[in-house]
Order: C-alpha cells, then structure tokens, then sequence
C-alpha cells in the first residue's frame, strides 16, 4: 500500500464511521433482492486514474458513473439511450490509488419516454476492509427514436423493496424540482435578492481574465459511445480538466471539486466533432469558487452548436484537509458581472438544497423559515418526506375498531402512527375534500381553528393551525377538545398536494412546519411543531378510497394520540369516522361549496383541485408574503 494511499485512509477514518453505517444498513434493506435494471461496476484506481496527488480523477469516475447509468437505463428500456441530465453531485470523499470504486447504478422510475436512473459510489479499502459512500448521483436518460423516427414508450417500474419504492415515489418530486431549476435562478435575480460585487475588494481581487481558460479536443472513436455519439462522461471529464485549470489560476494551488451543479445535455456530439472548451471563475467565497464551463461543437458555417454547461464548485484544502481562505475575483465587464451575480444566486441554492434536501428527514431541523426563494425546495421536502414514511415496511397493527386501523413505527428517537380505512367517496373527490385544510375544524376535535395565510401556488399553502390545550381532562377526548383553559397551542404549516404522477400513485397532502416572521409566537399560544404530517389517498375497488393519515410525532403532537397507542381510547376511530362522515356527506359537493357551508372556514377561496400545476414557475416568480 503506497504512503499517500495510508495517509488518505488515516485523515477520512475519523469522519466515514456514519457513512460506513448508512452503507450497511442500504446492504441491509437489499439483501436477497435483485433488481432486473441494476448494473454494478467494480474499479481499482490505476496511477493512470489519477491526479497529481495520487486521487481519483472525478473527471474518470464521472466517466464510470455515466456508464453505469447508461447500461442501466437501457437495460431496461430494450433501446439505445442518451444522457439527458444529471442532478447535483457532491463528491463527499476522495479516493486514493489502489482503493476500489464500487458503482451501483439501477432505474428509479421511467416516465413514458425518460427515466430517473439512481448511482451509488462507495468506496473500498481492501486492506483495511472498509467502505464508505463517495457520492449519490440521479441521472435522467431519454430512448432514442426507431429507425422509423418513433419514439419508444417505456415500460413502468415495479418497486419491490421499500427502498424502492421510496425512490420509484420521490423521483417525482425531484422530476418536478428539474424542470424548475432554472426559474429558481431568474426569480433570485429578478427579485433583487442577491447582493451587488463588493467594492471594497475590487483594488485587491483577482481579475477574472486572468483565470481564463480555452481548450479544443477532437472527438476520436475512442470517444464515442456504441451508439458512435460522444460519449456523455467523456464530455464531462474535459469540462472537469478545464474548469480545474481554470480554479489554479485563481488559487496558485491544487483545488478539489466538491460539487457540480445540475446540468442538462443540449445536443449531441458525434465523432468528428471539434469540441471548444471554456471555463472562468464566475465567482470566489471565502472557502469557495464556482467555476462555469461551457463545451460547444465548432461549426464551418453559422455559430457554434451548444453542447453542455455545468457550474462546478472547488475549494483548495491545507495539510490538514481543511478548506483554506480564497483570493476575491473582480469579475469582466458586461457578462462577467452577470456570471458573479448568478454564481451567488446558486449558491444561494445549493445551501438550500444541502440544508432541506440532501439530509434525511431526521436531520432537517423544524420550522425551517419559510421564504419565497426556498419555497420549491420546502415543498419537495415535505412531500418526499411523507412518501418515505409512508413506504416503510415496518408499521405495526396497534389497534383496530370497525376496519379503522391504527399502526405504530418507532425508529430510534422517533415515534410515527398511521391511521387508515377505506372510505365511498372516490379518491379525487376525498383529495378536494381533505386538500382544504380550512375545513378541517369540522370535522377533527384537534383543530380549533384554520386559517388560510398565503396561497403559494395551485399546490403549496400556508396555514395557521390552533388546536386545543391537552393539560386537562382526558387526551383526546371530546371534553378535553373543547375546553378553554390551560394555553392552546398553534402551528405553522405548509401544506403541499400532489396529484397522482402515474398508475398506481396515490394522491398526497403532506403537512410540515416552517416558520414565518410574519407570524411569531404570540402570548396565549404554545407554538408547536410537526415534523412531518398528511394524508395519501389510493384508489380502490368500486370507486372507494383508502384513506391514510400519517404523523411523525413531535412532542406537541403525542399528548393527542399516547392514549390511544397505549390502548386505554379509542378517540383516532371517533376522529376517523367524522373524517368519513364529512367525505360522504359531501361527496357530490365540490370543495368550495362545502368551504362556504362551514362556520369553521375562511372567507379565502380554496384552490381549484382540477388544475394541473403547468405553470409553477409563473407562481413562483409571483410569490410574494
């Protein structure tokens, strides 16, 4: 084993515990499984893998990924398929010579012609028989026509294991956070939320000239995939090596790549092609710079054809790993100060995206705040969050009264309970029904009061809840529900409603706190919070529904629902059956008509719950609190 290959595994010992952890339990979750689209790659880095101190290339291992990903993906569509796009990539640890990559690569969900195609790296010391998780990559990869200019339709996936079908149910939501990905941008900009270029640094900085870099490479067989197009990891590992150049100009040092940015393929490339590489420094933080690449096809005739752009994030670590203070960079005229003012906006959004996505729902504290800017990211949490608690494979029948079951979760510090029974009322029409959160207090002894307090868009709202005080008088129970002593509690929430994405999906309200300034604790009310919250609804037989609530319980929370878990009341069958009777009773009356009828309710207008969600990003750049 080489000197620098003991040095690496001495400096990441003591941070892979946890990663070495969330590996065994992932073996665990798929052990005796096997899954028809899943391809693994097993590589030992090769000094010709290598950097100049002795890593792995991330421009090599994007080469692997993509290859992974692609023999995947058209394993299972039957056809050749192209890389379309690749989500965020934050490389967690390097890898060093000798170590061995580990590459899972399987499809998450096929959408008529594309699928969302999931990638694992791990990493593995084979003399110290260890393994630790690299990176997390999603890829989304489109068939290419038939010969006679068809386009192929895929066939649906079928999850078999929970965590399966956790991804098959997420990928949703992250196919929806794409598409708006670069409206999040535009409404940063637009809404003058990002600071102006420090003038205080522009004497000292760096101009951006200087880290300029521009590179041609000839696309040869060698490069080209079986489909003799370019291949996508091969246009990658160049985008990485320019946009490496271009981060030592800048820093006088080795910089590593941490993250890079989700990027979209615009076009292909074929043998033959001429490939024009650039790269700048758009913008350097403390620790930080974000470097843009842009790779284009050189035309004879007309302007150049638009291949890829990617933002890559690099910092420059010391001897003891720790990311080292950069220089400031004064950035070109004209364009270079849009480029610094983007680079900012996507920061912006990579801290959103590590701080409410990226972690596991455990993880992400409560009541994050609620902000126009972060609200796309706030509503994939929430929705996500509810789809894998619903998936998990682990509930236990606490107690059941007329076909109304009630199920009981606990994992580690945290206790769940899911409440569910088929109901007459089609499941369209119980989604309007329970979508109206406003509505509630007439039917649940728990909400005292709702009111609407801003309509994000067609599909996110942002609700004040007030729920009776549990300190006296038996939890749960009709005398406790209404009393007015002791301090009510009240929360914020923000409701999120997702209509079915394909066969088989159920409908989904997913309910979580956040915060808002607007609307601080006040006297009188303790402010509680939930942690992850809703309803799914499935389509059953006859036109009926199964309806399941589900509550990740929070200490504010629990009071309501111990005794029930504890067997000594039965008041979730009472709440259950008023929810039934408020369905049935209104199930020819649309949502609004039963908004008006309701003492309880608002004077604001519920949402139309037969619009689809088309123009998000119209709503979002519109937001405003």
């Amino acid at each position: 084993m080489s000197l620098s290959a003991l040095k690496m595994s001495s400096r990441v010992s003591g941070h892979l515990e946890k990663a070495e952890e969330e590996e065994e339990e992932e073996d665990e979750d798929e052990e005796g499984s096997v899954n028809p689209t899943e391809v693994k790659m097993s590589q030992i880095v090769m000094p010709c893998h290598s950097n100049h101190q002795q890593e792995l290339s991330v421009g090599q291992l994007l080469k692997w990924i993509d290859s992974s990903a692609c023999l995947s993906a058209e394993r299972h569509a039957g056809c050749p398929c192209v890389t379309a796009s690749m989500d965020d990539i934050h490389f967690e640890h390097t890898i060093s010579v000798g170590q061995v990559v580990n590459i899972k690569a399987k499809v998450n969900r096929a959408f008529n012609t594309s699928m969302e195609v999931g990638v694992q790296v791990s990493c593995e010391d084979l003399f110290l028989d260890r393994h630790w998780r690299v990176c997390h990559a999603y890829a989304t990869f489109v068939t290419q026509r038939t010969n006679t200019g068809q386009k192929v339709i895929l066939k649906p996936i079928v999850p078999h294991t929970e965590k399966e079908q956790v991804e098959y149910s997420v990928a949703a939501e992250r196919r929806r956070v794409r598409m708006l990905h670069d409206d999040i941008i535009k409404d940063l900009l637009s809404h003058g939320s990002v600071l102006q270029a420090d003038s205080w640094a522009v004497g000292s900085a760096v101009a951006a000239e200087k880290t300029k870099v521009e590179s041609v490479e000839l696309v040869l067989p060698p490069h080209a995939n079986h489909q003799v197009n370019t291949f996508g990891g091969q246009i990658m590992a160049w985008m990485v090596n320019v946009a490496t150049i271009a981060a030592s100009r800048l820093s006088q040092a080795h910089p590593t790549l941490r993250t890079i940015d989700m990027f979209t393929f615009r076009g292909p490339s074929q043998v033959g092609d001429r490939l024009l590489l650039r790269a700048i420094v758009n913008n350097a933080f403390k620790n930080s710079m974000e470097v843009g690449v842009r790779a284009e096809a050189d035309q004879e005739e007309g302007p150049n054809r638009h291949i890829n752009s990617a933002f890559m994030t690099f910092e420059v670590l010391d001897a003891h790993r720790k990311p080292c203070t950069l220089p400031r960079i004064r950035p070109e005229p004209l364009e270079g100060g849009r480029r610094f003012q983007e680079a900012i906006a996507r920061k912006k959004i990579r801290l959103d995206r590590k701080y409410i996505i990226s972690r596991k729902q455990g993880e992400v504290p409560l009541s994050v705040p609620w902000d126009p800017r972060n609200q796309v990211y706030l509503s994939y949490n929430n929705v996500s969050a509810l789809k894998m608690l619903a998936a998990r494979n682990n509930w236990r029948l606490s107690s059941e009264k007329d076909k109304v079951r009630l199920y009981t979760m606990e994992q580690k510090s945290t206790l769940s309970f899911r409440v569910e029974s088929e109901v007459d009322v089609p499941a369209h029409r119980a989604f309007c029904l329970l979508a109206e959160l406003s509505n509630r207090p007439s039917w649940d002894i728990h909400y005292q009061k709702c009111e609407l307090i801003h309509q994000v868009d067609d599909d996110d709202f942002l609700y004040r809840v007030v729920t009776p005080s549990v300190s006296h008088g038996a939890v749960g129970s009709q005398t406790s529900a209404h009393q007015g002593e002791g301090i009510l509690q009240d929360f914020i929430l923000l409701a999120s409603k997702r209509k079915p994405c394909g066969s088989g999906d159920p409908y989904v309200i997913a309910l979580r706190s956040v915060s808002l300034p607007t609307y601080p604790p006040t006297e009188g009310y303790n402010r509680g919070e939930v942690l992850c919250a809703g309803f799914t609804i499935l389509e059953s037989r006859n036109n009926m529904s199964l309806i399941s609530y589900y509550n990740q319980a929070s200490p504010e929370v629990l009071p309501y629902i111990s005794t029930d878990i504890a067997g000594l009341s039965s008041s979730f069958y009472h709440n259950f059956c008023s929810c039934s009777q408020y369905l049935t009773r209104n199930r020819l009356q649309s949502a609004s008509e039963v908004q008006t009828d309701q003492y309880q309710a608002t004077n604001t207008d519920g949402p139309a719950c037969d619009i689809e969600a088309d123009n998000l990003s119209v709503a979002l750049r519109s937001t405003q609190l």
